[in-house]
């Protein structure tokens, strides 16, 4: 396989590297994954994340077993390992039924090109999805964003930060609100340093400043991505992309929705049946990450903590994919249903 570099992935010389995201933005230390445990460890522990990125990360891994001479009875049943490792994000599930398909169709030796495709494609989908939405963004535009979205969860430019990327980069001048992202505080220590390597003026604000900042006329537009769109436009995004949704549509403001069509699910009618990952309850009773560990709540404590929340189509000015913009009336009408 041919060498491929990204922000926070990267396979050279015949080796597989993922940057610890959980040791950002202090530490910046890239961790060798050369077996499905350790894929699955990374995912599951969010050192690597971000829904396209997980798919890209999990196809190399595949495509290095292959060149590393596994066989395909084993291919197989690391795919399905892999699949299972994070049940919303519905691009890892698509790229693991293409890379059986290539399996399926040429065997072992057909999944490293499929791989140094889906990587490639994933930069491509990210430059046309950000550059129509910088269409959307005015010069003077005061935005929001919640959790990451940038090239730390794709192997491209990003989804919501990509649009901020692009926007920023013809000259726009923005100024972007950084929701903290509660609980693993990803739009302030990840998305944070994202706006500061791109020069982006940013304020990063805890999640429950954001309806303030709304009703103050600070906000002219929320950028967000997404882990699963369903057919009905209706989407699953991290815990707390619900509530931005209710308050700018009570304050008038547009809401985005940014990714790229292998975060839509053709097969799931609305938002009810995206299946909901729980976490661990210490993400709720502290905090971890290159700064160490704080807990804060009794060690009993009962924790409810789902990872996303859904929310529903008629709560989102427009659907910004790499396919084009869509309204509410035109996704009504099953336009995400002819995807992919």
């Amino acid at each position: 396989m041919k060498d491929l570099l990204a922000t926070s992935i990267r396979y050279q010389q015949g080796t597989l590297e993922v940057l610890d995201q959980h040791q950002l933005p202090h530490r910046e230390i890239w961790l060798p994954c050369a077996s499905t445990d350790a894929m699955i460890g990374m995912i599951q522990r969010l050192q690597i994340r971000g829904a396209p990125l997980i798919g890209i990360g999990a196809s190399l891994l595949l495509a290095h077993l292959a060149e590393q001479e596994a066989s395909a009875d084993q291919l197989r049943t690391d795919a399905e390992r892999l699949r299972a490792a994070r049940p919303t994000a519905v691009n890892l599930m698509n790229c693991i039924d293409r890379m059986l398909a290539a399996l399926d169709a040429g065997g072992p030796a057909a999944l490293p090109g499929c791989a140094e495709q889906l990587f490639e494609e994933d930069v491509e989908l990210c430059e046309r999805m950000a550059t129509l939405g910088a269409e959307l963004v005015g010069d003077g535009s005061r935005l929001l964003t919640h959790c990451n979205t940038g090239s730390l969860a794709t192997a491209g430019v990003g989804t919501a930060i990509g649009v901020i990327d692009i926007a920023h980069r013809q000259g726009k001048r923005l100024h972007v609100y950084v929701d903290e992202t509660r609980p693993l505080l990803q739009g302030g220590r990840l998305t944070a340093w994202e706006m500061a390597r791109l020069g982006v003026p940013h304020t990063l604000i805890c999640d429950n400043m954001a309806a303030m900042l709304m009703a103050q006329g600070k906000v002219d537009a929320i950028l967000v991505g997404s882990d699963r769109i369903a057919a009905n436009g209706d989407f699953a995004n991290k815990v707390g992309t619900y509530s931005l949704a209710v308050n700018a549509h009570y304050h008038k403001v547009s809401f985005y929705v940014v990714a790229p069509y292998t975060t839509v699910d053709r097969h799931c009618p609305d938002g009810s049946a995206i299946p909901i990952e729980q976490r661990s309850a210490s993400e709720v009773q502290g905090v971890s990450g290159s700064f160490g560990e704080v807990s804060w709540a009794p060690a009993e404590a009962p924790v409810y903590n789902p990872a996303f929340d859904v929310t529903p189509a008629e709560l989102v000015t427009g659907w910004i994919l790499d396919t084009g913009v869509y309204n509410r009336e035109q996704i009504a009408g099953g336009v995400l249903k002819t995807l992919g």
